[in-house]
């Protein structure tokens, strides 16, 4: 009867499987993910930086450590990238500018942090700032993917190092304490601005598409 008639069917189906083609589903990682990524991982930092600079500055004593000590910038601190520009002429620039100085700033700070891990006296802290340091370094390489994914060419040149030759040391212990807390200021704001910026380009760069592919098999 019809019965029969459908079990026949449904099993010469079953069996012919094999040579029919295989639906296979496959997620194309683009700009999109790579920039969810580095937003992640900006934000990752930035809750790292705030345990790492409460140790950092209880470490080098009073009045780094004290909640209201805010001095003056000084002039020795120049050398390390300011993240103090107006926010609407920052705003202003395109997506590859931004994208540039974020590079560029991440890793000149990385080799000023770098010099500091070398200096402090305790093992603990050395240890805090190396897996820092080594989280630092996975942000410049994303930053970095994030331009390749958006056909953008990375800053020419390697970041400088943190004192070129000639630039005299800090004169007395105060102004060497003083660089490293602005050091850590500046890598603060740096951190908190770039989780802005990561997170308005995740909302104009689609996420990652998952396509449908048909792989002929038998044919």
């Amino acid at each position: 009867g019809d019965s029969w008639g459908i079990f026949t069917f449904l099993c010469a189906a079953l069996c012919n499987l094999p040579a029919l083609p295989a639906l296979n589903c496959s997620e194309e990682l683009g700009a999109g993910q790579s920039i969810q990524q580095t937003y992640d991982l900006t934000r990752y930092l930035e809750h790292q930086l705030r345990t790492l600079a409460g140790t950092y500055l209880n470490y080098l004593g009073p009045p780094f450590n004290e909640p209201d000590f805010n001095p003056p910038r000084l002039a020795r601190a120049e050398r390390v990238p300011s993240a103090t520009v107006d926010l609407d002429l920052w705003r202003g620039l395109t997506d590859n500018a931004r994208l540039a100085a974020n590079y560029r700033a991440y890793s000149r700070l990385l080799c000023y942090l770098r010099v500091l891990d070398g200096q402090v006296g305790t093992a603990e802290l050395r240890h805090r700032l190396a897996h820092f340091c080594a989280s630092l370094q996975g942000l410049v390489l994303s930053i970095g993917g994030v331009m390749s994914s958006l056909g953008y060419p990375l800053p020419a040149g390697p970041a400088g190092p943190p004192a070129p030759p000639g630039t005299p040391a800090a004169p007395n212990d105060f102004l060497k304490k003083m660089d490293d807390f602005w050091l850590l200021k500046e890598l603060q704001t740096w951190l908190w601005r770039s989780a802005k910026d990561f997170n308005r380009l995740k909302k104009k760069v689609p996420p990652a598409v998952v396509t449908l592919r048909l792989e002929a098999r038998g044919f």
